[in-house]
């Protein structure tokens, strides 16, 4: 296997060190059944255009059809010396048939077998990221209905602002998550482009039918152009910057969890399972879970870095640069997938503190706009309402009251508007149901927004089926 299929330009041995830096089979072997497919797939073409033989393709697909049963039985093991796992599965088989395998390459080149695994590949991980990315949506939407009456304050600048309910407040992650997977569709969308047949950069003089090889590969076309199909890596790009979102969502939600588990605020607390201790500190329940997804996410951003200055420099059409784009890509994968299936049973198994929320929610003035929009419903204006109210709260902090302690006679000093209504209209839970208008915090928005994000939901679903 130490042979090299392209030795014969050379006439010195490559040095054991060049071999070491120059192999890639340590990290592209997860790619030996979409190599093996698209080598089947090749070798059909080349006998249904008379380029080998009937004879030649069958002894061909057999021997391709063994090595997968042994790789995947454990029988074959990766040989670590091998270049890559194109070299690899295209040695063992030569080794196997002898003649016939060697005529496998023909009108095929290293640069578009990789393009088309790589490609192949990222299709189907892209796929099970959205399944995954599809049960988070299902596990925060369901915590949303069961809160659509809990009560929270809603912040800006982390400071207590105007209240929500905690339904209100995981439905913005719905909506992100839901976003995620559309952009997850759409990468997956644009990888459907064959680029097998491009050959090494300018495609063949045997007279191929690449139309053939996409459509058996599940690709709705070949590509355009033999420099780009080789070149390109937009497709690696794309998804790394999908990932990237996801992972700077994950980070968000897990930020507020790790404040919502500390004792100043107490909103929820995670289940045992997924939570440590401290090595001295008795007491201590760490939210590692989230920290952890939060420190990833940095990791993820460190690949799509990597992957867009590998790629910046780069002349047409292949160079050896291009081998990098496979660790960083398949280490965001391999995060992004640890976290999700990390994160969903995290959520699930969570405890809503509701009073906690409700207590928090009574504290900070956060019903300060609603008491001034009570004074502009009434005919004054706004900027007026807005002083009027700030003097109050400023009072109200003072002797450590909320607005809805201060007697009726001393609001009516600072207005003659205020009547006893306003003790209602600055209630908490009336301040979120009179939000009502569409993406609101009141219950029935927030129940219009969940049918919406259920019904959009299910369209993903059923598109992302179609496609696989």
């Amino acid at each position: 296997m130490s042979d090299k299929m392209w030795a014969g330009r050379f006439a010195a041995k490559t040095d054991e060190r060049v071999n070491d830096f120059n192999s890639s089979i340590r990290f592209d072997c997860r790619m030996y059944e979409e190599d093996i497919t698209g080598s089947i797939v090749h070798a059909r073409m080349l006998a249904r255009q008379g380029i080998i033989s009937a004879q030649d393709q069958a002894e061909i697909e057999k021997g391709l059809l063994s090595i997968m049963s042994d790789i995947k039985s454990g029988k074959l093991p990766f040989d670590p010396t091998a270049e890559d796992i194109h070299m690899f599965v295209e040695a063992e088989l030569t080794s196997r048939i002898g003649e016939a395998g060697k005529r496998l390459h023909t009108a095929r080149s290293r640069n578009d077998q990789v393009a088309l695994d790589l490609k192949m590949y990222l299709r189907k991980e892209a796929g099970e990221i959205a399944a995954l990315m599809l049960e988070l949506e299902d596990t925060v939407t369901a915590i949303a209905k069961k809160h659509t009456r809990t009560v929270m304050p809603g912040y800006t600048h982390l400071q207590r602002a105007q209240p929500i309910t905690f339904a209100h407040h995981m439905c913005a992650y719905a909506e992100m998550f839901l976003r995620d997977v559309k952009k997850l569709k759409n990468a997956i969308d644009n990888m459907d482009e064959c680029p097998l047949g491009s050959c090494a950069l300018a495609g063949t003089t045997y007279k191929t039918d690449r139309m053939y090889t996409a459509k058996n590969l599940g690709f709705d076309r070949p590509t355009g152009n033999s420099l780009d199909g080789v070149s390109d890596r937009d497709f690696v790009i794309e998804l790394a910057a999908v990932i990237s979102i996801i992972m700077m969502h994950l980070s968000r939600l897990s930020e507020e969890i790790i404040l919502w588990c500390s004792w100043e605020f107490k909103f929820i607390e995670l289940d045992d399972a997924y939570a440590t201790g401290s090595s001295i500190m008795p007491q201590k329940k760490n939210p590692d879970v989230t920290e952890l997804i939060r420190g990833k996410a940095g990791r993820v951003f460190g690949d799509i870095t990597a992957l867009l200055t590998m790629m910046k420099g780069l002349p047409l059409a292949y160079d050896k640069d291009m081998q990098e784009d496979k660790e960083a890509i398949f280490d965001a994968l391999d995060t992004v997938k640890l976290c999700l299936v990390t994160v969903i049973p995290m959520l699930e198994t969570m405890k809503v503190n509701k009073e906690n929320m409700v207590s928090a929610g009574k504290k900070g003035f956060i019903n300060a706009t609603d008491m001034a929009d009570y004074l502009v419903k009434k005919g004054m204006p706004f900027r007026t309402a807005y002083k009027i109210t700030g003097t109050l709260v400023g009072e109200c902090i003072k002797r450590g009251i909320g607005l809805e302690e201060l007697p009726l006679g001393e609001l009516k000093k600072a207005s003659e508007l205020f009547d006893k209504d306003v003790y209602d209209a600055i209630d908490l839970m009336t301040c979120v149901t009179r939000r009502e208008t569409d993406g609101g915090p009141a219950p029935e928005a927030v129940e219009r927004e969940l049918a919406a994000l259920e019904a959009r939901t299910a369209q993903l679903k059923e598109q992302l089926t179609r496609k696989d």
